[in-house]
C-alpha cells in the first residue's frame, strides 16, 4: 500500500529535552508525517468519513506532543508515531519526522531530527489452559487482548479440546488461537502476553507441564527471528495439531517463512502422518 498523506513541518511549542531550560522553557518542535492507508474508498465516493482527517491529525499530535514530556527526541518521536497508529486504525504504517531546530548543543546548526517508521502487525497468538476454569483463562486472554491500546484483536477461532502434549501426566488442554494486529515490537508484545498469564496465576514449574493460561506467539508477519527468549515461528508449530487446527479455521494460508508452507497443508500433512 503506497497511498499516504503526507504533512511536512507542523510546529509544535514543546518541553521536550535534557537541558534544565528545555524542560521549563520550552522550544519549537517541527513534526513531518507520512500516513499510509487506503484512500481508495475516499478517492471514489468524495466523502470525508472515509479518509483520515489531517485537520484532526495535526490537533491530535499537537496536544500529544506537548502533554506527553520526553528527555529524547528519538522516544518523543516513536510515542507519537505508537500514538497515531492506536488512535487512526485504519493507518497501516507511519514514517514520523521530528525535527528540533537550534538544538542547545553550544556550535551552529540549524537543526537536528530523527527519522523512524513505525506500522501495524499482523500476529498469530497460540493459547491454552489445562487449570481450573479452562473457558474461563482463555475468554481472560481474548478480553485483556481486546482492552489492550495497543492491540486490536481480529478472529478468534472456537476453543477445542486435545491431549496434552510433552510427556507430562496432566489434564487435557482447550486450546485455540486469536489474530491480532499491534503497534507493538515482538519483546514487547511478549512481555504483555506474559503480564497476561501472570494474572491468570501461571505457573512455569514444569516444563509442558499443566498451566492456567499458555499464550505464545505462533507468527509475527513475515519475521524470522531467534533470542535467549523468543523463537519467530515458533519452532514446534508445524508438528503441532493442536495449535495448526485452530489456525487454519482463521487463517489457512498464513505461512510459516522457516517450513515454507501454509497452516492447512502442514495441518493436512500432520493428519497424513497420523493415517499411516
Amino acid at each position: 500500500m503506497n497511498d499516504c498523506i503526507e504533512i511536512r513541518n507542523l510546529i509544535v511549542f514543546a518541553n521536550h529535552g535534557v537541558m534544565p531550560e528545555e524542560k521549563t522553557m520550552g522550544q519549537k518542535f517541527m513534526i513531518s508525517m507520512k500516513l499510509y492507508n487506503d484512500m481508495s474508498q475516499a478517492a471514489k465516493t468524495d466523502d470525508i468519513n472515509k479518509a483520515v482527517n489531517y485537520a484532526e491529525v495535526c490537533s491530535f499530535v499537537t496536544e500529544f506532543t506537548k502533554q506527553n514530556r520526553c528527555k529524547l527526541i528519538e522516544a518523543a518521536a516513536e510515542n507519537i508515531a505508537n500514538a497515531l497508529l492506536v488512535c487512526y486504525p485504519t493507518l497501516s504504517r507511519v514514517d514520523i519526522t521530528l525535527k528540533k531546530p537550534w538544538a542547545p548543543i553550544g556550535l551552529p546548526l540549524d537543526s537536528v531530527a530523527v527519522e523512524l517508521t513505525r506500522k501495524r502487525h499482523i500476529v498469530y497468538i497460540g493459547i491454552g489452559s489445562n487449570m481450573g476454569d479452562k473457558q474461563g483463562y482463555l475468554d481472560f486472554a481474548v478480553k485483556s487482548l481486546e482492552e489492550s491500546d495497543v492491540c486490536n484483536v481480529r478472529k478468534v477461532s472456537r476453543f477445542i479440546v486435545t491431549k496434552p502434549y510433552g510427556g507430562v501426566e496432566q489434564d487435557d488442554f482447550l486450546n485455540g488461537c486469536i489474530e491480532l494486529d499491534t503497534v507493538l515490537e515482538p519483546k514487547a508484545l511478549l512481555d504483555l502476553l506474559h503480564e497476561i498469564e501472570n494474572k491468570a496465576e501461571r505457573k512455569r514449574e514444569v516444563h509442558w507441564g499443566p498451566r492456567t493460561l499458555d499464550l505464545d506467539i505462533l507468527l509475527y508477519d513475515d519475521m524470522v527471528m531467534h533470542t535467549d527468549t523468543l523463537t519467530i515461528p515458533h519452532p514446534e508449530m508445524a508438528k503441532r495439531e493442536f495449535v495448526l487446527s485452530p489456525l487454519t479455521e482463521i487463517a489457512p494460508y498464513a505461512y510459516n517463512p522457516v517450513a515454507r508452507d501454509y497452516a492447512v497443508n502442514m495441518l493436512e500433512r500432520i493428519k497424513c502422518n497420523d493415517n499411516t
